[in-house]
């Protein structure tokens, strides 16, 4: 299939008009080689261990939520530089859906929130909302570390819990929280939570499940989804996220 025609394909999973201001110049095609596809990559990052893999797996394209490139740049790091020498070594294009695909309908938030099991779902200005059947922050923290299959930390002991905002990726902003609030939600559920929104927010419960897996499931549906495509091979690429939990007795 000729690379702009999957291009269309992803632009109607997430149309690019959806991201942020920020992501301008950082989403579609980061690395186009014009390459007829015929395998396609999919994952949350383009690290060197994942285009080590697309290489393996003779992928033509790597769809990513992260870009390789996020910030500009005047030096190439070592780094850099080898993971593009993968990339263009093995004739592979690099295809980036951020926070287009993060507001997407059936993009990251809604696959979180429905991974989670929460019910009637709806989109917020960025996350998603639902419920559950009422329970106490523990009980909700352990669902989310079982469900994920990731360590969590969270804070603020409530009883009753019903109504649960997502946001995958590094959410814990006062803007996402504000929402949060406006929307009667009881627990939010994100990544990189730091202290002055803990000591902001004690009226939430708030649970850190890890930037990683709060958005590769999403990245999981997607690759599903294009794998509906035919004519085309898609391989999912699981990558390592180095978190370990340590249990004292």
């Amino acid at each position: 299939m000729e690379l702009i025609k999957v291009v269309e394909i992803l632009e109607e999973i997430a149309p690019p008009e959806l991201a942020d201001n920020f992501d301008e110049g950082r989403i579609g095609l980061i690395l186009n080689l014009e390459n007829d596809i015929k395998r396609i990559a999919v994952a949350l990052d383009a690290t060197s261990y994942v285009l080590k893999k697309a290489a393996e797996m003779k992928a033509n394209l790597l769809v990513t939520h992260h870009t390789l490139i996020f910030h500009p740049i005047n030096k190439i790091s070592k780094p850099l530089a080898e993971s593009l020498k993968l990339a263009l070594e093995n004739g592979i294009s690099l295809y980036s859906m951020h926070t287009n695909y993060d507001r997407a309908e059936g993009g990251i938030n809604d696959v979180l929130a429905s991974r989670l099991g929460l019910r009637n779902i709806e989109t917020a200005e960025i996350g998603s909302i639902g419920e559950l059947e009422p329970c106490a922050s523990a009980e909700l923290a352990s669902h989310v570390s079982e469900t994920l299959k990731t360590p969590v930390v969270y804070a603020g002991e409530k009883e009753g819990i019903r109504r649960v905002m997502v946001v995958g990726g590094s959410g814990f902003s006062t803007e996402f929280l504000e929402i949060a609030r406006a929307n009667g939600v009881d627990a939010f559920i994100s990544s990189e939570l730091k202290h002055n929104i803990l000591r902001a927010y004690e009226d939430l419960c708030l649970i850190d499940a890890t930037h990683y897996a709060t958005e590769n499931p999403g990245m999981e549906a997607l690759c599903s989804r294009l794998c509906e495509i035919p004519g085309l091979e898609v391989e999912f690429i699981e990558q390592p996220s180095g978190l370990k939990a340590i249990n004292k007795a």
